[in-house]
């Protein structure tokens, strides 16, 4: 009996604080075609990131997006730790091709930046506390999708946030861009939202009506 065919899955962290710390883990599969598809979710839950991607088509920018326990239409650091991924492996890409669209990629120094729009984002709950303390002492949540957050400074349009997703399998996230692109969306204008332990989320309303995510991306 043969040997089962290795697979090779690159870590990242994305949305990254100062001078690289923390940020979400993301595992990337650039051939996404040597893993079936009735595998994948198999692989996501034993890899055990709050998501991985499979790239089917790096050319084209196509890719599929998993949690330990779903398959996601689209998700924020996962399109941009991947789009962060083809151009330091491959080739720099325009868009990246998602279940849910067609989501614009955009390099700008260190960062990485891909734009979506609020209805193709999980069906978080946006809960605003009173103030960081606040999101500092929530106690979490049993299911659901919820998006916890404060404003630290509402002049300057810096924000606290925790995630909790226990339906997608994740007790809490490190950083959600997704659910920090539905709050953008909300409030309507630039924000900056720390996240997790020391994770780092730019978002910002465009004139099309969707919303551009990134931040810093680097190997785990």
């Amino acid at each position: 009996m043969g040997a089962a065919p290795r697979i090779e899955v690159s870590v990242l962290r994305v949305f990254c604080g100062e001078g690289g710390t923390e940020g979400n883990e993301l595992g990337v599969v650039l051939d996404g075609p040597s893993v079936e598809r009735d595998d994948r979710q198999a692989l996501a839950a034993r890899l055990g990131y709050a998501e991985t991607v499979f790239v089917d088509d790096a050319a084209a920018g196509r890719i599929a997006i998993y949690t330990p326990e779903v398959e996601l239409p689209f998700a924020g650091h996962p399109t941009v730790g991947t789009a962060w991924l083809l151009a330091r492996e491959a080739a720099p890409v325009e868009a990246l091709l998602t279940a849910a669209g067609k989501a614009a990629v955009r390099y700008d120094g260190e960062g990485t930046f891909v734009s979506g729009r609020a209805e193709w984002c999980p069906p978080f709950e946006l809960e605003q506390l009173d103030d960081a303390a606040a999101v500092e002492a929530h106690p979490g949540v049993a299911d659901g999708w919820v998006y916890a957050w404060a404003w630290i400074d509402r002049d300057g349009g810096t924000i606290r946030a925790r995630s909790f997703v226990p339906e997608a399998g994740i007790v809490e996230d490190e950083a959600t861009g997704s659910a920090a692109l539905r709050l953008c969306a909300e409030v309507g204008r630039e924000i900056e939202v720390h996240q997790g332990r020391g994770s780092v989320i730019h978002a910002r309303p465009l004139d099309d009506g969707m919303v551009e995510i990134g931040g810093t991306v680097v190997v785990a």
